[in-house]
Parts: C-alpha cells; sequence; structure tokens
C-alpha cells in the first residue's frame, strides 16, 4: 500500500509569499525613499587617503656630520637645529675673506687720497703753467728793448713749454684717477662690493653648516649618521607638516557628474571609527585620472582593448581645527562621502602657498659695515 504525503495548505504558501513580497516592497520603498531624499544627492567612496607634503631635508653645502639631533618621529620647530657638520673650513674661509674685504677698503681708501693728490697736483701745474706764460711775456718784451739776451727769452720759452706739458700730463692722470674713482665712494666702490659679496658668501656658507628644519612637522625616513661625508642636495631626512594635510579620493568617473569645487564633504577614518566625523570642502578635481599619469601610461589603441571605468583623484580640504584636535597621518584610509546636491564654486578656491624662511644675512651686514668703518682712511 502506498503511502502520499499530505499536500502543503494552500492558504498557508499564499500567505508566506504575501508576506515575503511585502517585505521586498518595504525593502525596495525604503531604498528609493533613501535614494530620493539622500543618496541621489550625494556621491561616496572608500577609495580615499591622507596625503600631505613630504619635506626633504637637504644639505647647501658639503661636509661630514659632527651632530645629528633629530630622529625618526620627533616632533621640531621650524628653524629648529636638525644636524651639524663640520664647520672648520667655513671658519677659515670668513677669516680670510674678512682680511680680504679689510685690505681692500684699505686699498681703494689710498686711491681716493691719490685721486686727491692728483687734484691738488694739477692746481700746482696749472698755476705753473700761467707763472711761465707770464715769464716768457715779459722776457719777450724785454728781447724787444735789448734790456735781456735772446737766449734767455728761449729758456722761457722750454720753461714755458714744459710747464704746459707737465700740465698736460696731470689732466691724463687726473681722467685715469676719476675713471676709477669717479662716481662712487669707498663703500660703493665695485672692489669693495665684491670683497662684501665673498665675505657674505663665505658668512652664509658658515650658517648652512647647520641644517634647520625647513617646515614645523615630524621627523621621518632620517638616513644621516654621524661622520658621513654628504654632498649638497643630498636627502637627509624628511619632515611631515601634520597640520598640512588633505585627503585625496578617487571618484568613479560616472560618480563626477554633480562634484564641484567647493561642496561639503563628511569624512570618517579608520582611525577613529563611525564616532569622529571631520568634515571637508572638496578643493579640486585632478586634471587627468590617475592611470594617466601612472609610470606605465596604458595603451587603450591596441588590439585587445578592454573598457576599464576610470577614477579621478578629488582633494578635499579638511577642517584645520578638527585636524588639529584629531590628528592623521599619511596614508591613513578614508571613508568620503560629497554633498553633490549643494551649491559649489565657478571659480577656484584661494591658492594653498608654503613659504620657508632662507638664511638671514643681517649678521653678515654687520659685520661688514663694521669693517669698513675700521679700515676706511677716511670718508669717500
Amino acid at each position: 500500500m502506498t503511502i502520499h504525503a499530505p499536500e502543503a495548505n494552500p492558504a498557508k504558501r499564499k500567505r508566506l509569499l504575501t508576506i515575503l513580497a511585502l517585505v521586498f516592497l518595504v525593502a525596495g520603498l525604503a531604498w528609493g525613499v533613501r535614494w530620493f531624499l539622500h543618496s541621489r544627492g550625494h556621491e561616496s567612496t572608500d577609495d580615499a587617503y591622507v596625503a600631505g607634503n613630504l619635506v626633504r631635508v637637504t644639505p647647501r653645502v658639503g661636509g661630514s656630520v659632527m651632530a645629528v639631533l633629530a630622529d625618526d618621529t620627533d616632533l621640531v620647530k621650524q628653524g629648529q637645529v636638525l644636524v651639524r657638520l663640520d664647520d672648520t673650513d667655513a671658519r677659515l674661509a670668513l677669516d680670510k675673506a674678512e682680511a680680504d674685504l679689510g685690505e681692500t677698503v684699505r686699498r681703494i681708501s689710498q686711491t681716493y687720497e691719490a685721486h686727491s693728490q692728483q687734484v691738488a697736483n694739477l692746481a700746482v701745474k696749472q698755476r705753473t703753467l700761467e707763472q711761465a706764460e707770464i715769464d716768457l711775456t715779459r722776457r719777450t718784451r724785454a728781447v724787444a728793448v735789448d734790456a735781456v739776451s735772446r737766449e734767455e727769452a728761449e729758456h722761457a720759452r722750454t720753461a714755458r713749454d714744459k710747464a704746459k706739458s707737465e700740465l698736460d700730463l696731470a689732466r691724463a692722470q687726473l681722467a685715469a684717477s676719476e675713471a676709477e674713482v669717479g662716481g662712487t665712494s669707498v663703500a660703493t666702490h665695485p672692489a669693495v662690493q665684491q670683497a662684501e659679496a665673498r665675505l657674505r658668501e663665505a658668512w652664509l656658507a658658515l650658517a648652512r653648516c647647520e641644517i634647520r628644519a625647513p617646515e614645523a612637522g615630524q621627523v621621518a625616513q632620517r638616513s644621516v649618521q654621524i661622520g658621513q661625508q654628504v654632498a649638497p642636495g643630498a636627502a637627509l631626512m624628511a619632515i611631515v607638516p601634520v597640520t598640512q594635510l588633505w585627503v585625496e579620493a578617487n571618484f568613479k568617473e560616472d560618480q563626477l557628474k554633480g562634484m564641484r569645487i567647493g561642496q561639503p564633504v563628511q569624512l570618517v577614518s579608520d582611525l577613529y571609527g563611525s564616532g569622529m566625523t571631520f568634515h571637508g570642502t572638496v578643493a579640486g578635481l585632478s586634471p587627468g585620472t590617475g592611470s594617466v599619469f601612472s609610470l606605465l601610461p596604458p595603451q587603450n589603441a591596441s588590439g585587445n582593448w578592454i573598457k576599464i571605468v576610470q577614477r579621478l583623484p578629488v582633494r578635499i580640504a579638511l577642517d584645520p581645527k578638527e585636524l588639529a584636535k584629531h590628528p592623521l597621518r599619511v596614508g591613513l584610509s578614508m571613508k568620503v562621502e560629497v554633498e553633490t546636491a549643494a551649491a559649489g564654486r565657478t571659480e577656484a578656491l584661494p591658492a594653498t602657498r608654503y613659504v620657508t624662511p632662507v638664511e638671514d644675512a643681517k649678521g653678515a651686514d654687520a659685520l661688514i659695515r663694521s669693517i669698513v668703518r675700521a679700515n676706511q682712511v677716511r670718508k669717500g
């Protein structure tokens, strides 16, 4: 005898299908409401990372490393000494430049004194010529009345010609002296200025034996060692300014239609979790996709071509106050959501500028002024 299984209750199965359909309907309706109220005006991605500047610390002069005063992870201030080089040669060069400047000032001062002597000598020669012409005129008249001999008159003529020649020579010497010092003073003479430039160069070379931090931040990638011989431009370490960070979010190309500069952004870091939301602003969109700027750009003109959705880097500026309160690190992952429904800007945001102070030459200028005053014979 065959036993058949009891057939399922059609009413019960219909009720289950109806409940399942209602669940799907409610889920679809909830998704639609969320899309209409939120998602259609927002674009999000988790392909985003914290970026920042990596400031390389390099020497401007070569030398042997005598001291390393900062290590990886250290926080340093702008202008803080990080590395000291052996400055023995630089000090000797500065001493030589000081002596050269003093010698040059004395030599040029003597040149100005010689110029004054040439001016006085010209006046003497001018007076001598005038007296010789008077004597010649007087003796010429005396010869006419036979008061003196013709030989004496000839001697007077010779003396007049000699005085004229000496006057011409004095004028030429004065012109040569004027060409050397004319229009200048001892302090502004080209030879003195060249010596000052050499001293200033030596002073800066000595100052550059102390390698200072170009920016405040955290030290990374320290490679310099005690006793190492370094050359100008060699990378000794890097500094990451932790207050100059931004986020690079890589959005798909079909997410960029409504994205504009200036739109607000909400960001969540994996470091702090969803409990901390950062706020930022779209600062700019890259002019090309990441693949275009890669080391080996794609060759899409080849025969075997497969379309791949491209991503475009979008730069997002962070709120400095939030960044100071909750520090981030370069390379950390971020989740980004841009409010594309918000109005953007037609013009670009103010450009970011990074500036570091250069070596101050005021000390060299003060040293130069003191050397010039000490060695100048007279003020020219």
